[in-house]
């Protein structure tokens, strides 16, 4: 009887799930809390291991549809979009010549001549205003690389085609294609050799690509070119470029870019509906500021038109109501006009609660998570600088700039350089860039020859005495040149900006001084005053 009772008053063991001791603060199941499934914060996140185009090709086409309409439609979207390619390219995103003349055995005077010889060739090509660079002659060569980023933020990879048009005078020409293009012949599945219409060697090198001749979602019939595809190899002859493919690879085994909004997309979203919701209800509050109240209550209607009411006499009392509104004009007093009521009409006021006091913090928190995602500062995003003083500003200009301007060599490198590679190649074998007697062959040398560094807009400044004066010191140790400077800060070439100020101190009266003739110490302010020696000293 005892053991029974002892059952009966036994408090019943509740199963616990096996996370369950680290949730009370206790040892878990697994070494790491990241494998541990049995949190419960952590019990419904069980994403899977996947090869990386597995991962990505799926579900492309639906990012990047989605990542377009907010390029097209979301404010917060198309000016970060904006920010970065006028930051990262700019308006004159151009090469800065630097052969290697130690590479190739040549001398410092010959790289000095084929610097300037090929980069005035190269403004007659890429600035000329006709825009015969591009192969539809729609855009002049930095507005190409301009939109080529933008494709490439947008969609997450940029496409071009390097062209030959005999008829032009310079028969090297960029063609952009719009990723949607590149797909597998036919719409077929993708192959362990062939994925997301890109042929795969079996070292994973991309070596051709397979472009579909026409969209499949034109606004006008195309079913001929839209299910034909053309296969062009990744290099022709040489090793010359005839695709250009540039994407942000993460991962071994990645074929295809994915779009760099893909992280944010979500958030832009809703952000987006939320404010919508709040600009509209600040809409209504402002249109229906205040009603008129009949005093026909809920007694009254039933009486008129319950069992045996007659709708005749509420019909008559809107008329004359309607009537009594229509007829009279209010009362003006000192110029202003009061408006009568109808007898027993009373005025209501709309209640103006929204938009929601807590509006702009909840929305400044969201344009920040969307800034970290994009890689820029909240202010930059949300052009707020209010609350912004010059160190916090200058903090965030270098991290922003950093990351600008890894981004800017990689796109550079990748994509810019390949091109630029192949209109060098061009004008080499056709004998208007000549190389000297015994040079070392072009195309076992191309990189040498073709070596630059590309010059897009500069960083600009917060105080532009401090960051100039900053420069000049860093100059005076050693810790950078004078070229460095100019690209970075002004994004202007130094060589030449010096042959025009040669140009500025020869047009000078006798007597003045340009200012770039004051040194250097004049520049950096007044030296400190030596201290007062001491009664000891």
């Amino acid at each position: 009887m005892s053991a029974r009772m002892a059952d009966l008053t036994r408090v019943p063991l509740v199963p616990r799930k096996r996370g369950a001791m680290r949730d009370a603060g206790f040892n878990g199941s697994t070494p790491y809390v990241a494998a541990d499934t049995g949190i419960d914060t952590l019990s419904g996140f069980l994403p899977s291991n996947r090869a990386p185009d597995a991962e990505i090709l799926p579900g492309r086409d639906r990012i990047t549809a989605r990542a377009r309409d907010l390029g097209r439609n979301n404010g917060w979207a198309a000016g970060a979009i904006s920010k970065e390619v006028d930051g990262v390219i700019g308006a004159n995103f151009r090469p800065l010549l630097k052969p290697d003349w130690r590479a190739l055995g040549l001398d410092p005077e010959w790289a000095q001549e084929f610097k300037e010889q090929a980069e005035a060739r190269w403004r007659l090509h890429a600035d000329d205003p006709r825009r015969y660079c591009d192969t539809t002659r729609a855009q002049t060569m930095p507005q190409l690389f301009g939109s080529a980023y933008r494709t490439y933020i947008l969609e997450g990879e940029a496409i071009a085609l390097v062209n030959w048009r005999r008829l032009r005078p310079f028969k090297t020409t960029l063609r952009l294609v719009d990723p949607d293009l590149l797909g597998n012949p036919h719409d077929a599945a993708d192959e362990e050799r062939r994925r997301g219409g890109v042929e795969i060697t079996r070292d994973g090198v991309a070596a051709a690509y397979h472009f579909r001749q026409g969209h499949r979602d034109s606004a006008w019939p195309n079913v001929a070119e839209a299910m034909s595809w053309k296969r062009i190899a990744r290099e022709g002859l040489n090793g010359r470029p005839q695709v250009i493919h540039f994407y942000d690879k993460l991962r071994d085994g990645q074929t295809r870019g994915v779009s760099r909004l893909a992280p944010i997309v979500e958030r832009l979203r809703m952000e987006d509906h939320y404010s919508r919701v709040e600009l509209q209800a600040a809409v209504i509050n402002a249109i229906l500021a205040a009603f008129i109240k009949s005093p026909m209550g809920p007694e009254m209607m039933d009486e008129m038109f319950g069992d045996g009411g007659d709708a005749k006499a509420f019909l008559e009392y809107q008329g004359e109501r309607a009537a009594f509104y229509n007829g009279r004009g209010g009362v003006k007093l000192g110029g202003a006009r009061v408006q009568t009521l109808y007898p027993n009409d009373e005025i209501g006021m709309v209640s103006t609660a929204r938009p929601a006091a807590q509006f702009a913090d909840f929305e400044a928190a969201v344009l920040r998570h969307i800034a970290s995602g994009l890689g820029i500062s909240y202010e930059q995003l949300a052009s707020d600088w209010s609350k912004t003083n010059y160190s916090s500003a200058r903090a965030a200009m270098i991290e922003i700039w950093r990351g600008w301007t890894a981004r800017r060599v990689a796109f550079a490198q990748g994509f810019c350089q390949l091109y630029f590679m192949a209109w060098l190649e061009e004008q080499v074998l056709d004998g208007h860039i000549e190389l000297p007697r015994g040079a070392p062959d072009f195309h076992t040398f191309w990189p040498a020859y073709a070596r630059a560094k590309w010059i897009g807009p500069g960083k600009g400044f917060v105080d532009p005495v401090k960051e100039a004066q900053a420069a000049a010191m860093r100059v005076a140790l050693g810790l950078s040149t004078l070229e460095e400077e100019a690209a970075e800060l002004t994004g202007t070439d130094y060589a030449e900006n010096m042959e025009q100020i040669g140009r500025e101190i020869t047009a000078m009266p006798d007597g003045m001084l340009h200012p770039a003739q004051e040194s250097f110490a004049k520049l950096l302010g007044p030296a400190p005053a030596a201290p007062n020696p001491s009664p000891e000293d």
